[in-house]
This record gives structure tokens, C-alpha cells and sequence, in this order.
């Protein structure tokens, strides 16, 4: 067994499964749940659904699926770092976006607008709902059946859910995920690994699609000193190879902070365990003060400069379109869906109806949602 701090969450420990299942003599139960999440179905559609830009607009982009893995080295890394359990760190990085639709936060928005009459829409609750109901790959149960700390994670990586989702109400009312605390700190790691990721990759992705300069991007305290740095190391490198060394010299000072402010508080707590963790009423991985400005100051440039981008915004606003003509049609016409589907969809325009059609309509690859929406529009497509 691997030398873990006190308060990190232990898999011999684990509260166990819903379904119980015997152990495995090879693998650990956050092992076990790591290589599930990986086999899932819904985690290969992740290759073909968007992060900013649309899957036909260049390889070289982030997807959900090359996201998540670079999620789940950092979180390893920060992980490894403060003696937690990696592969429970790991297991929730790679699952935290199974629960987004097609065309990244534009589906989300257009589903979360269509479903608002009943409940609206929430991708985190979408990732619960995957793999504990919506995959079906398994002979004695839905779902994948993962430990209570990897479903605990999922649920509350972001915090204690202080309103939950219809689904995740119910779902806690016969499986307690105690969504009132805070989870564990394997599963804080994976959402700030999310953050460092998502900001810097949407850099790079930026970077690479022209919408601004590496001049521009250096104006931001937080990537101006690592681009000085770089070009006084490579005065001859080209744009492409200076950016790629800042930026990764920005994640490498991001996971230092990390680190160093989760071991300051950690410090202050002293937790005995990891339920001493979910009771301190506060998160105890998280940036330090000037680190979090500095984040914010990226993500704002990334929201102007990048996420409404005109270019961006016209194929955000397609996107919705296709989101909410797919719902329309489906949820008024569910004898048009595939017959898995249509069997547990009930009435047309029931509320029955709209959850199984937002389900189908969120496991959607953006290129099976544009293909559906050609056959479901163009008559001269055969359905």
C-alpha cells in the first residue's frame, strides 16, 4: 500500500458499493472503478464532443476526452504530491465531463433552457445519472456500480450541493451521498485540476486558432513572466514553441500553489481522517489569494477574447439551435426516437418524456447530434 497522509480517502476503507460485488485480488476498489469509468461507452463518446471548438474544425483541438486525461495527469500529479489516493484522484477526473452534451457549454445552455420546466439541466447531475443508470453494460444492474467515494466525488466535487437536481435528490434518497458536506480531498483535487487544465489548454487552443496573440495573452501577470522567461531562454524558437513552454511552466507554478496552500490549511485543520475533511465546512484544496486573482484575470480574458469570440459565437449559437430542434422534435414526437428509447419515454410532451429525451439528446457526440438533425430535418435524408 502506497505511504498516504491520514485524511486521504482509503480504499480498504471504502464505504462499498450498492450492489455488492467481491473483491478483486489485483486491483484496488478505486482501481476497479478507474478502468470501469474508462470502458464506459459514455467516456468514448467524450472523443467526439466538444470543448470550445466543434470536432471538424481541426485535430489538433481539445475534445471532452483529450480534457479529461490531461485533468487526470494533474490531479495525479497534485495527488502524488499530498500522499492522497491517485486513482481515486484519477477515476474522478476522468469522469467529471461524462455528463456533458454535445457542443460543450452551448448544449449545455440550450438543454438547460429546454428542460427549465422541469428541473432545467445540470451536467454534473448528467454524470451521476451515466454511470449509475444510463450505462448498461453490466448483468445484475444499470450503471457502473462504482465505490460510494467515486459517486460522493462526482456529486460533489464543486462543493456541498446546496439544491440538488431532481435525479440527484432521488438518487441520494435511497443511496445517502451526504450531498451536504464537502467531498473528500481526492475529489477537490480533481475540480482544481479541472480549472488549471481548462484555462490553460483553452489558451493554447486560442493561441492555435488565432483569435489572439501570444503578445496579448502575455499582457496577464500570470502568463507574462513565464513568456519572458521562455523567450529569454529560446530567443530563436518559433510563436508555437514559446507558447507551448509558458504555458506549460504556468500549470507547473498553478500545481506548485496548489499544493502549497492545500498543505497550509491542511496544517491549520489537522484533520485525523477524511471524514474530518467533508466536516470542516470549508474546502481545504483551492489557490492561494494572488493565485486566484491571477486565474480569474485568464478566465476573463479567455470569456472576451475567446468564448465570445465572433467566430465562436456563431458556431455557439448554431449549436443551441441544433440542441433545442433535436429536443423539440423528440419530446413532441417520441415515436421518432430509437426503440430503447421510445419504450421509456411515455407520452408525448409528458415531463416522462422531456428527462428520456434530454438523456438521448446528452449522450450525443456532436457528430451524431448533426447527423440526427439532418435526418430529422432534410426530407431528402432518409431517417
Amino acid at each position: 500500500m502506497p505511504d498516504l497522509a491520514p485524511y486521504a480517502a482509503r480504499a480498504e476503507a471504502s464505504r462499498g458499493r450498492l450492489h455488492p460485488e467481491p473483491a478483486s485480488g489485483v486491483r484496488s476498489p478505486f482501481q476497479r472503478d478507474r478502468d470501469r469509468i474508462i470502458h464506459a461507452a459514455a467516456f468514448r463518446r467524450l472523443q467526439y464532443k466538444t470543448q470550445v471548438f466543434i470536432y471538424h474544425e481541426g485535430d489538433a483541438f481539445r475534445t471532452r476526452l483529450t480534457h479529461s486525461i490531461e485533468v487526470a495527469q494533474i490531479a495525479r500529479s497534485i495527488a502524488r504530491r499530498l500522499r492522497l489516493d491517485e486513482d481515486l484522484a484519477e477515476a474522478l477526473a476522468l469522469a467529471h465531463d461524462l455528463g456533458h452534451p454535445p457542443f460543450g457549454h452551448a448544449g449545455e445552455e440550450a438543454l438547460n433552457g429546454v428542460m427549465r420546466p422541469y428541473g432545467g439541466f445540470d451536467h454534473n447531475a448528467q454524470s451521476l445519472k451515466a454511470v449509475t443508470v444510463l450505462e448498461k453494460r453490466y448483468a445484475e444492474f444499470d450503471g457502473l456500480n462504482l465505490t460510494w467515494e467515486t459517486l460522493e466525488g462526482l456529486a460533489k466535487h464543486n462543493g456541498p450541493i446546496r439544491r440538488p437536481s431532481h435525479f440527484m435528490a432521488e438518487y441520494d434518497s435511497r443511496h445517502s451521498l451526504e450531498l451536504s458536506s464537502h467531498a473528500s480531498l481526492e475529489a477537490q483535487v480533481a475540480a482544481l485540476a479541472d480549472d488549471i487544465a481548462y484555462n490553460n489548454h483553452d489558451l493554447d487552443d486560442g493561441l492555435r486558432a488565432g483569435l489572439f496573440s501570444l503578445d496579448e495573452a502575455a499582457a496577464l501577470p500570470l502568463i507574462g513572466g513565464a513568456v519572458q522567461d521562455v523567450r529569454a531562454a529560446y530567443p530563436d524558437a518559433p510563436a508555437t514553441r514559446l507558447a507551448s513552454e509558458a504555458i506549460r511552466r504556468v500549470i507547473n507554478v498553478m500545481i506548485q500553489d496548489v499544493v502549497a496552500e492545500a498543505e497550509r490549511r491542511l496544517a491549520v485543520l489537522a484533520p485525523v481522517d477524511a471524514d474530518a475533511v467533508r466536516a470542516a465546512g470549508r474546502p481545504m484544496i483551492g489557490f492561494s489569494g494572488p493565485m486566484q486573482d491571477a486565474n480569474q484575470q485568464v478566465r476573463d480574458f479567455l470569456f472576451g477574447r475567446m468564448y465570445r469570440h465572433w467566430r465562436v459565437n456563431r458556431t455557439t449559437q448554431k449549436s443551441k439551435r441544433v440542441v433545442q430542434v433535436l429536443f423539440s422534435l423528440l419530446h413532441g414526437g417520441p415515436d421518432m426516437l430509437p426503440p430503447e428509447w421510445r419504450d421509456r419515454a411515455g407520452e408525448a410532451g409528458s415531463a416522462q418524456c422531456a428527462a428520456v429525451v434530454c438523456d438521448y439528446v446528452a449522450g450525443m457526440t456532436d457528430r451524431f447530434a448533426l447527423d440526427e438533425h439532418r435526418r430529422l430535418t432534410d426530407p431528402h435524408i432518409p431517417g
